[in-house]
């Protein structure tokens, strides 16, 4: 379970006339934790630090103190918490010593007279706690050097015994060596597990001591991003604006709505990181034989480069999935993409290569009731059967994509009717406050429910588990399954003899009467005709012909050929080549698919 923050401010908005310098602005501070918050002038961070110091009362919005409303309308309310600022004016008095300086305001005195000696015994002793090193604690502090003038304005905010340290711009008119003793300074701070807050316009700098940096733009939260998993570059796109170009991109690029389909009840969450958008990605695909399929894939990194990757990936896959692939052959196919999307990128010298990429294909077909699946060093999916228990597939793993030169396999799996099946990423799981596998627990539990919609499921899983500041995007994918009625589906199996035909045509037409569907009747007749003279002429083994009965007709006449038939232009001459030719002219689309047993061509009419 999370830990409650020392401090958070919630939602924070300031305006000063026409000028909003704050707009909903969030913020934690955790005891023995270093934040940094970065911004380029103008962004807001003077103004909330004048907030949480109460100087600067907000006009809306919360602040917490252990968990706990507090209303801060004066420097002495924040003070009294243990909260200590350090301005970026200092507030030094130059004329005045070391120990003057210190004291100045909370001077020690006994019957009204000043003990010097006691206040110079504190005063060493404080800065040797800090590890300060003062050449004189009597002459001016005007004589000191930038760095130094800083540690004494630190070393008399700490005065009061504080929890929380803020440092508004320590570093901002310091060279090189100063500003290394003041960072070195801010690490002595969260070793006494005190929380500090460093204000600053130089993320670089100040990234190397923080636990976490936190973003600010124009007024508003870009980002907050972990210093162990973020790169420089993600932060100075939050800074700059680049992070809300790849949110973005990343938005255009996803599914802008769930097509048409009635084997599957689907329902998706998506969610980008605060620390800058990855490159999750999902897609509900619907297939030849009323089939559809799940995707869910996952690109290592953040920004516009992985948002763009994810785009290109997800165009694969479409095109893939238009071929009527198995999983494992589309993943081998991805895989192949992947290999050449890095040797392009490497060749060009500019360093933006895939450095990784997982992803879960699943095929759901509502005739057979069963679902293919294949993963790409993905994590496995979740099945929730109607009574409510939750078991994760066991899966081969399959290697994820770009390694090359290893296998994938397809599982198949038995789904039943009203079975929730679950696809997600592992942002969704796991962050740096939880490991995968007490991720995987938790999702467990909050899946393990009877009688729940798909959007109740994905409402449950989030509220759950998802982090109040996510590291990595989270892709969450609920699909109910259903199953296609018996009565929906007429086959017949036919003699390889062309006298056949005209049975089959007959037996279609009566099926189709009973469905109602009188006036498809001579043009589905007509594309059975075709299809099966051509099995029976080109094809080999035995001959199956079914009707489907879903939102379109479907034609379906399958043999054990591996050829596959083309569509081409008859000459006049020819006696042949016109039927399939004509196939696609009455049907609104038709194509072939492959499965272990035998060829299908398939033709899909609307109705």
């Amino acid at each position: 379970m999370a830990r409650t923050p020392l401090l958070a401010v919630r939602g924070i908005s300031k305006r000063f006339g026409a000028v909003q310098a704050l707009n909903g602005v969030g913020l934690d501070i955790n005891d023995g934790e270093v934040v940094a918050l970065v911004g380029d002038n103008g962004a807001g961070k003077s103004t909330l630090v004048k907030v949480v110091s109460g100087v600067s009362p907000p006009d809306s919005g919360v602040i917490e103190w252990e968990g706990r409303r507090v209303d801060l309308r004066r420097p002495l309310d924040a003070q009294s918490l243990g909260i200590a600022t350090v301005h970026q004016d200092l507030s030094l008095c130059d004329n005045l010593d070391t120990v003057a300086n210190v004291f100045l305001g909370r001077e020690l005195r006994r019957f009204g007279v000043l003990r010097e000696v006691e206040m110079e015994r504190r005063c060493r002793r404080l800065l040797s706690a800090l590890s300060v090193r003062i050449p004189s604690l009597r002459v001016p502090v005007g004589s000191l050097s930038g760095g130094q003038r800083q540690t004494v304005a630190i070393a008399r905010a700490m005065i009061g015994e504080p929890r929380i340290v803020i440092l508004d711009e320590p570093t901002a008119a310091l060279g090189v060596g100063e500003t290394a003793l003041v960072l070195e300074l801010v690490e002595r701070l969260r070793a006494q597990r005190l929380g500090v807050l460093v204000v600053s316009h130089d993320p670089e700098s100040v990234r190397a001591v923080a636990d976490r940096v936190a973003v600010l733009r124009l007024g508003r939260n870009t980002g907050v991003f972990d210093t162990k998993y973020a790169t420089q570059e993600q932060i100075s796109s939050a800074v700059t604006g680049d992070h809300s170009m790849a949110v973005t991109l990343q938005h255009s690029l996803l599914p802008r709505g769930l097509p048409q389909q009635n084997a599957l009840d689907v329902a998706y969450r998506y969610l980008p990181a605060r620390s800058g958008v990855g490159g999750d990605w999902f897609d509900v695909i619907p297939l030849s034989g009323t089939r559809v399929a799940l995707v869910v894939g996952d690109i290592v990194g953040h920004g516009v480069h992985a948002a763009a990757t994810m785009g290109r990936l997800r165009t694969a896959v479409h095109n893939f999935s238009m071929l009527d692939l198995p999983p494992d052959d589309l993943l081998a196919h991805l895989d192949e993409l992947v290999n050449r999307i890095d040797k392009d990128d490497a060749a060009a010298r500019d360093g933006t290569g895939i450095t990784g990429a997982t992803c879960l294909y699943a095929i759901y077909d509502p005739v057979s009731r069963t679902c293919e699946l294949a993963r790409a060093g993905h994590l496995p999916p979740a099945l929730i059967a109607p009574d409510g228990t939750v078991e994760y597939l066991d899966l081969p793993a399959g290697p994820p994509l770009g390694v090359g030169g290893l296998p994938f396999e397809t599982a198949r799996v038995r789904v039943p009717e009203g079975g929730r099946l679950v696809l997600y990423t592992n942002g969704l799981v796991e962050d740096r406050r939880r490991d995968i596998d007490r991720g995987l627990g938790l999702l467990r539990d909050a899946l393990a429910a009877a009688d729940r919609t798909p959007e109740q499921t994905c409402d449950a899983v989030f509220d759950a588990l998802l982090p109040a500041s996510s590291t990595d995007d989270a892709v969450l994918l609920v699909a109910r399954t259903r199953a296609l009625p018996a009565d929906r589906i007429a086959q017949w199996d036919v003699p390889p003899d062309p006298a056949a035909v005209a049975g089959v045509r007959a037996s279609a037409g009566r099926k189709l009467a009973e469905w109602g569907l009188v006036e498809p009747a001579f043009t589905t007749e007509l594309i059975l005709s075709e299809l099966i003279t051509n099995a029976i002429r080109y094809g080999s083994g035995p001959i199956g012909v079914r009707l489907i009965l879903d939102r379109t007709l479907i034609c379906e006449v399958s043999d054990t050929s591996s050829t596959s038939p083309h569509l081409r232009y008859a000459a006049d001459t020819d006696e042949g080549g016109r039927g399939l030719f004509l196939v696609a002219q009455l049907a609104e689309h038709w194509g072939t698919r492959y499965t272990p047993a035998c060829k299908i061509i398939w033709a899909e009419q609307t109705l």
